[in-house]
């Protein structure tokens, strides 16, 4: 039975010859310029319509980059020329962003396992830390105190509520992840009265949104929220990072997400805020929405072969790559990404085939029992979606492969 795949992102066509187009360039053009193939490729040029339409959607609402969605160094240089702020969620992530020219004043550090020494590199830098545990807090004030500075600290909340319809809920009941809203009063106000510069609220409810109304009801209730710890607390905070969950669709039947009547509401809401956040700034945590669509990742056909009546495409890449394209980052039945064969892109289907990795392991499906152009050794085949929770969420080490590149194109001048 043929299954269908994911819709292809806007901003891809091919050139006469039918061979795909990313950024302009053609995708054999791009894997000979890198050497070989697997290769990432990352189209800047889309990150910058996305940016566009958010500040358009939230006029006064910061932008924060989560950098653990692509920590790319070509990337990061492009975004840290878009955004407000930079979200981290470990010190390696810091010591990247920091090296790729960030401000560290302007970047945030979440997790719930944060080593003493990444804590004393954040307090030392500047970079604001999302406490999520009250012993979490208590070992930054200590190494504050021993370096003799004003560390910056942030308290990251457990909401009682959740994200509607996300693909992972970060929120609501007993998480790892942020103190409980009813603990968070009496740690403000011993940060406070620490000396401590306090920084504000970082509130998570989940990712992989793509329902408005999910949204709109999970960003109204951060914000009421926000106000109450800040009665509690008696300390307003200077930033409500709402979080994100923004979503993209990944596979048939997922629609795109409005984010218009999110913004709309938003707004509104944020006009009509408590007096607790009268002078608060408000910000929203994006990762995935942002460069999610802008990544294809190319692979070559190694072998066409048959086994018992059915043909697969056997190529050079696979899930030690693109984890998530092969079902086994998240999902609970194996769904296809958007794929297609880069060099006969938009030509018609004419076969039904499976697409498998290089990997010897039944695991290693990039695209199951679906309709594709005629395709041969040599031919390259496009997963889409790569720009998001692609190469470095995925087990690269797994059997010694041969690793994959990365390019940027038409990032920032």
């Amino acid at each position: 039975m043929t299954k269908p795949t994911g819709p292809i992102p806007d901003g891809f066509a091919s050139d006469r010859d039918y061979m795909l187009l990313i950024g302009g360039r053609r995708a054999d053009d791009l894997a000979a310029e890198a050497g070989d193939t697997p290769l990432f490729v990352y189209d800047m040029a889309l990150v910058d319509r996305r940016v566009a339409r958010f500040r358009a959607a939230f006029p006064g609402v910061d932008l924060h980059y989560a950098m653990k969605a692509n920590p790319h160094p070509g990337v990061l240089r492009h975004m840290l020329a878009q955004v407000d702020g930079i979200d981290l969620a470990s010190g390696g992530e810091m010591r990247t962003a920091i090296a790729a020219g960030g401000d560290p004043r302007r970047m945030s550090f979440a997790g719930p396992g944060k080593r003493d020494s990444e804590l004393e590199a954040a307090i030392a830098a500047g970079v604001t830390i999302n406490l999520e545990s009250e012993g979490e807090a208590g070992r930054a004030l200590l190494i504050a105190e021993r370096r003799g500075v004003m560390p910056r600290l942030a308290v990251r909340v457990n909401p009682d509520f959740e994200l509607k319809g996300s693909g992972m809920r970060m929120g609501g009941g007993a998480k790892p992840f942020g103190l409980d809203a009813s603990r968070v009063p009496a740690l403000v106000r011993r940060l406070v009265e620490a000396g401590a510069e306090w920084r504000g609220f970082h509130i998570f409810a989940g990712s992989q949104a793509l329902s408005p109304d999910a949204l709109i009801e999970a960003q109204r209730a951060s914000v009421a929220l926000a106000a109450d710890l800040a009665e509690k607390a008696g300390a307003e905070p200077p930033l409500v990072n709402l979080g994100g969950g923004f979503g993209i669709p990944y596979v048939h039947g997922d629609q795109p997400l409005d984010i218009a009547p999110i913004g709309e509401e938003l707004t509104q809401n944020i006009g009509n805020r408590p007096q607790a956040l009268a002078r608060s700034q408000f910000a929203i945590e994006l990762g995935r929405w942002l460069v999610g669509e802008c990544g294809v990742y190319l692979t070559r056909v190694l072998d066409r072969k048959y086994s018992q009546g059915k043909t697969f495409l056997v190529v050079d890449g696979g899930m030690h790559h693109q984890l998530a394209a092969s079902g086994n980052f998240g999902q609970v039945i194996r769904r296809n990404y958007p794929v297609a064969i880069a060099t006969r892109f938009g030509t018609p289907a004419e076969e039904q085939v499976s697409i498998v990795g290089c990997l010897c392991t039944p695991l290693d499906i990039l695209a199951d029992d679906v309709m594709m152009p005629c395709a041969d050794v040599g031919d390259l085949v496009a997963v889409f979606l790569a720009g998001a929770y692609g190469l470095t969420a995925s087990p690269q080490a797994f059997l010694s492969q041969h690793p994959a590149g990365e390019v940027v194109v038409n990032p920032a001048v």
